[in-house]
């Protein structure tokens, strides 16, 4: 009876084992994950790598954005400003000669001047060139090609101006604030130069050298005269168009010792 029990107690063991091990033996052989799943696996890794690149993209244009449209205003202004000062400084240690001209004839990379226009920014200093380098100074340039500009103190001809309307100073950024009859006035070293708008071109291509001419007949005018012609991009943000305001010298004031503005600026 012991003997039959004892065999009765290990044959259930036995099976329990045998069992187990079919068990452990069936985890190895599993069937592997359908291609189905693999592939919803796949794509969604995809879509997650693919997101994380357009928000790195979507940072890096807003750094870039905020580079081109603030800090190259910051670090135009800046160096500006030292050279308006510089060129004020040398205005004041040079004697006056009553002569309607800048300091340095002979060389004007140092500035001429400096423009003043109520309805969008005042004291923009102009130098020579309106090419890019030029205008990244937060400057206003005149022009030397392809229609070469006159100056303020010519007896006739077209002072044209070019500046950036948007980043490195943007110092033309609200020329659409300038209404025809507003007052646009170049300070020389001993002559304030007062002009009144009299036509606005809100749109034109960036080819239209027409616009420059010595008489620019797009704006009306048939007879030579004295004018000052405003050039920049248009829309704001793009340059794929030119505005341009055009102005007529109304007098020459001369500057006084404590350099007091025309009414104009008042």
């Amino acid at each position: 009876m012991a003997e039959a029990g004892a065999k009765a107690v290990a044959a259930p063991a036995e099976e329990n084992a045998e069992e187990a091990a079919a068990d452990t033996a069936g985890d190895g052989d599993a069937p592997p994950a359908p291609p189905a799943r693999r592939r919803r696996g796949l794509v969604a890794g995809v879509v997650s790598l693919f997101g994380e690149v357009l928000i790195t993209v979507g940072v890096l244009m807003a750094l870039f954005v905020v580079y081109s449209l603030y800090w190259t205003n910051v670090q135009a202004n800046r160096q500006a400003g030292r050279m308006t000062d510089d060129l004020r400084d040398s205005w004041e240690s040079t004697p006056d000669d009553s002569k309607p001209r800048p300091v340095n004839i002979g060389d004007l990379k140092g500035g001429i001047g400096f423009l003043h226009v109520p309805a969008m920014e005042e004291n923009i200093l102009v130098r020579k060139g309106t090419a890019t380098d030029d205008l990244n100074k937060g400057v206003a340039g005149y022009y030397t090609e392809p229609v070469k500009s006159a100056m303020p103190w010519d007896r006739r001809g077209n002072f044209s101006l070019a500046a950036h309307r948007d980043g490195h100073g943007a110092k033309f950024h609200d020329i659409h604030d300038i209404d025809e009859g507003d007052p646009i006035v170049f300070e020389s070293k001993d002559r304030w130069y007062v002009y009144k708008t009299y036509a606005i071109l809100s749109e034109t291509s960036k080819y239209n050298t027409d616009v420059l001419d010595k008489i620019p007949e797009e704006s009306g005018k048939t007879e030579p005269g004295r004018y000052i012609t405003l050039t920049t991009c248009t829309p704001m943000y793009t340059s794929r168009h030119r505005y341009i305001v055009w102005g007529e010298l109304e007098r020459v004031d001369r500057v006084d010792e404590q350099r007091t503005p025309p009414p104009e600026l008042s």
